[in-house]
């Protein structure tokens, strides 16, 4: 398979299949083991079915997300946008601005960008300056509808603005979301999943990030049935940072993950990428797949990549996978880390030698542990909703 060089609304074909993993014996093909050797295509069927053997779903229930695996448009009323407080930004008829930077490199992301509209383009004009977050709901009428869905969000140069989409309700939904950060602009864009439980959510972000701009990028799952947001930055950029940052709560039978993909091509970067997770209740499962690359023209590179998480009980599991790719010698600092345990006996015994009730030391622990991403996103109601639900989750465990 080859990567397009043609403009998205060009005809595209390809005979490879996306990834031989489970074909090895049979064809003697090498499996790709690296993010950075994913193929890519806008066609569908160059990727085939997956079958939970590949390295990019071989941790995934493939089985929960046949709906979106169909070449077959989705309804039409599946999901509804909120855009009360977006319609100044919108820029109807954009459709051909989309893929500028994007390339699926799944099924569903496939799928996605051949049923789904190309209708919402969110763009902040050069120079501004917004003090508001653009808050986008996204809403699912209902578990058996499935959706296919495109986002673009750009931000022109020297501008600076916070945008949140906010999912709620349910529905199988596949959606694309391309973020560009254009010269000296700075962004932040936060990606909340606050479904119902047997909503199913599967999502690719990509994102470029142009000289002297900034992009924080925030992945917040609490809700769904299976939730598997997949970001991936590119700073392009000489002088570009890039903060990848990520939050879930796996209730029992939840699967939540993120396959996180940081490349930096310019000279002089920054990158960090933190994600935390906590797990509560039988088959609990959260996935986190982080691969750095550090191209051959990154001179001057500072990166740092880390997973953290924290098993709340009994029959819940966590998966944490960090990569690192170094192509030049030349850089300041780069490294990564992971980190899956149960609560720290020592933090508990601090609070509990200091008249903290055991529940209570176990609640303040969590909170502390989980705040770390929460104080960052900017937004102080924000903030507070989901610290709320986060002392809900607690109150479930102790019950």
């Amino acid at each position: 398979m080859t990567t397009p060089t043609t403009t998205p609304t060009a005809s595209r074909s390809s005979s490879a299949h996306v990834d031989p993993a489970a074909q090895v014996a049979d064809a003697g093909f090498v499996p790709v083991q690296t993010r950075s050797e994913r193929p890519h295509s806008f066609e569908p069927a160059d990727f085939g079915a997956p079958t939970g053997r590949e390295v990019n779903w071989k941790h995934t229930p493939v089985a929960k997300l046949s709906g979106l695996l169909t070449d077959e448009p989705g309804d039409p009323d599946a999901v509804t946008y909120g855009l009360d407080a977006v319609e100044a930004l919108l820029q109807p008829g954009e459709g051909d601005a989309y893929g500028e930077f994007f390339r699926p490199e799944d099924l569903p992301s496939a799928l996605a960008w051949k049923h789904g509209p190309r209708g919402l383009h969110i763009q902040v004009p050069a120079e501004a300056e917004l003090d508001e977050p653009v808050l986008v709901p996204i809403t699912g009428a209902g578990a058996d509808k499935r959706a296919f869905g495109q986002i673009l969000i750009e931000a022109q140069p020297h501008s600076r603005a916070t945008v949140v989409l906010d999912h709620s309700g349910s529905v199988q939904y596949a959606q694309n979301v391309e973020i560009v950060v254009r010269d000296g602009a700075t962004l932040t864009v936060i990606s909340l999943q606050r479904w119902d439980d047997d909503a199913v959510h599967a999502a690719a972000h990509q994102a470029t990030v142009g000289a002297d701009a900034t992009l924080k990028h925030f992945v917040v799952s609490f809700g769904g049935g299976v939730v598997r947001v997949n970001p991936s930055l590119e700073l392009t950029g000489a002088g570009s940072e890039g903060y990848m940052y990520g939050l879930s709560y796996a209730d029992a039978g939840q699967h939540l993950e993120s396959q996180v993909y940081l490349h930096h091509k310019g000279a002089h970067t920054k990158g960090d990428v933190l994600y935390k997770g906590a797990l509560q209740g039988e088959s609990a499962h959260s996935v986190w797949i982080g691969d750095v690359l550090i191209g051959p023209d990154a001179t001057g590179t500072d990166s740092y990549e880390a997973n953290r998480n924290l098993v709340l009980t009994e029959g819940a599991r966590a998966d944490s996978i960090p990569n690192l790719e170094i192509e030049t010698g030349d850089i300041v600092g780069a490294g990564h880390a992971s980190a899956t345990g149960r609560f720290d006996d020592e933090q508990l015994f601090y609070l509990q030698a200091r008249g903290i009730t055991e529940e209570e030391a176990r609640r303040l622990v969590v909170l502390g542990f989980l705040s770390d991403i929460v104080q960052r996103l900017g937004i102080p109601a924000l903030e507070q909703e989901l610290l709320a639900a986060i002392e809900t989750e607690l109150a479930e465990v102790q019950a």
